[in-house]
């Protein structure tokens, strides 16, 4: 079973019922109930892919998060579309979407907002925002999105007291809020990121996005890339010119429009992707429609950055952890630094969003290394679980239970009864 970088697993209560997941099975494309209590399959559900392109190592053809409301499930697959199913496996329908071109591949998620679907579909071009109908599986509205590249944020709604619910996305080069009626969008923000990954969070009329980027492309000019590959000197670069052992493999993003050269533009376009307003941002928000004004950012970090975990709001804190297993706490109402560290028995690479519960952060690393934190402005490690596999998936959490899933497993930690 493939689809190892699913988001998370769902969870599906009706009373301890069932979790929900995705997975990839050769072709098929799949989505399974568990037994919450005892982890035994109650339904699976393939469907076989009709077409599929190649994407990055790192991601999967089931890597998006399945949602779910009090009768029904939504998953998205990019080489189907969206599907639904019954909480008994029944499928419902089915809304087909693509082909993507995102060298990457997608991994957003989709949420469910009242009688909506909504998805967020960013990508090297033709970037946009759908919503459907979760009765009939129906397009409601899709909005595009302009300027916006590869991403794989998650959008979030904000449910101001009396007023329209709103979307909001994170994007490459803008965060966006739209109104959940209609799509219209409302206001927005500039940004830059490095493909924007983790959804935001909200604490009150404040608004906690991370953005990494750069200030200072880390590559080099064209011309000084050309000069090393352009070997037959004809303005551009060759797949099998490009010799470069740490952008090789980067060749399809660069590529825009996939004719298997990089010219100047392509190149300077990927140079600059990144470069602007970037950090760990607390917004204010208000009733301004439009660019919101430069005051409305709060502060500003930009040391510690994840790339892939969004930051987690627990206790009046923020955390965040990246690559290394650095480890930083930061006070929500001024940006100060309010402690850093490192998981030191779970050093490696991190891929999971952290979560929280009983006054404790769960940090998963990409070698399976399950960190406990005691949730605090001076955060201390508790424990490291060593799950001795592979893990990219956020870990769940419902009522006393956690589960976590692995390349190969998905586990169930419990208190007994």
């Amino acid at each position: 079973m493939e689809g190892l970088r699913a988001v998370r697993t769902v969870i599906a209560d009706r009373g301890w019922k069932s979790r929900l997941l995705t997975a990839r099975d050769g072709e098929n494309l799949v989505t399974l109930s568990l037994d919450a209590r005892t982890g035994r399959e109650l339904w699976r559900r393939e469907i076989q892919r009709k077409r599929s392109h190649k994407i990055y190592k790192a991601n999967d053809a089931a890597s998006p998060t399945a949602a779910a409301d009090d009768k029904n499930v939504y998953a998205f697959f990019p080489d189907l579309g969206l599907v639904s199913y019954t909480f008994e496996g029944k499928e419902r329908w089915r809304h087909p979407l693509g082909p993507f071109q995102n060298y990457y591949g997608m991994a957003s998620s989709p949420i469910v907002a009242g009688d909506l679907v909504i998805l967020n579909c960013d990508q090297q071009a033709g970037s946009f925002l759908v919503a459907v109908d979760k009765e009939a599986g129906r397009q409601r509205w899709r909005t595009e999105r302009p300027g916006m590249t590869i991403g794989w944020a998650v959008p979030i709604l904000y449910e101001r007291p009396k007023k329209q619910t709103e979307v909001i996305v994170v994007g490459s080069t803008r965060i966006d809020s739209y109104y959940l009626a209609t799509g219209e969008r409302r206001w927005w923000v500039p940004i830059a990121s490095e493909g924007a990954m983790g959804s935001p969070v909200i604490d009150g009329d404040t608004l906690f996005v991370h953005a990494r980027g750069h200030d200072e492309s880390w590559m080099s000019t064209y011309e000084a890339m050309a000069a090393q590959f352009d070997l037959n000197r004809d303005g551009r670069v060759s797949r099998d010119e490009f010799r470069d052992p740490s952008w090789a493999e980067h060749f399809g993003w660069i590529d825009a429009d996939r004719n298997e050269f990089i010219d100047p533009a392509e190149w300077n376009a990927a140079r600059s992707f990144g470069s602007g307003d970037y950090g760990l941002m607390a917004i204010r928000l208000s009733d301004t429609k439009g660019q919101l004004p430069a005051n409305a950012v709060r502060w500003r970090v930009k040391r510690n950055l994840p790339y892939v975990p969004a930051p987690v709001f627990y206790g009046n804190v923020l955390y965040m952890v990246r690559s290394g297993g650095i480890i930083t706490s930061i006070d929500p109402g001024s940006g100060e630094l309010l402690k850093q560290g490192r998981t030191e028995k779970a050093p490696g690479e991190h891929w999971a969003q952290p979560v929280a519960a009983d006054s404790k952060i769960l940090v998963l690393s990409e070698e399976g290394k399950l960190t406990i934190l005691r949730a605090a402005p001076q955060w201390e490690i508790l424990a490291v679980n060593d799950l001795q596999d592979e893990s990219y998936a956020t870990p769940a959490i419902s009522g006393s239970a956690i589960y976590v899933r692995t390349r190969a497993s998905l586990y169930c930690f419990a208190a007994r009864p």
